[in-house]
């Protein structure tokens, strides 16, 4: 039953990887902020593969910043901070 649940969140986390991947794919920022969002995506993606719930729960306050507008601020065009 409970490799059920986890399987069932694997799917909702690979899911919303790939919504978030896309919303900032399209988002209207600087280059160096969409880099360094790719960056936070990918520590997400990588806790993912040793603690599944906290990668979850890490990945809804992504996408709440996003939807709250919150991206980081003081990057260069590099991506540097």
């Amino acid at each position: 039953m409970e490799r059920d649940g986890q399987l069932q969140l694997y799917g909702y986390v690979a899911d919303q990887l790939k919504d978030a991947h896309a919303r900032v794919r399209t988002l209207q920022v600087p280059e160096g902020v969409r880099m360094a969002l790719t960056r936070k995506l990918l520590v997400i993606t990588a806790a993912a593969q040793h603690d599944l719930a906290n990668a979850a729960r890490r990945l809804e306050w992504f996408m709440a910043d996003l939807d709250e507008g919150r991206y980081p601020e003081d990057v260069h065009t590099d991506g540097s901070a």
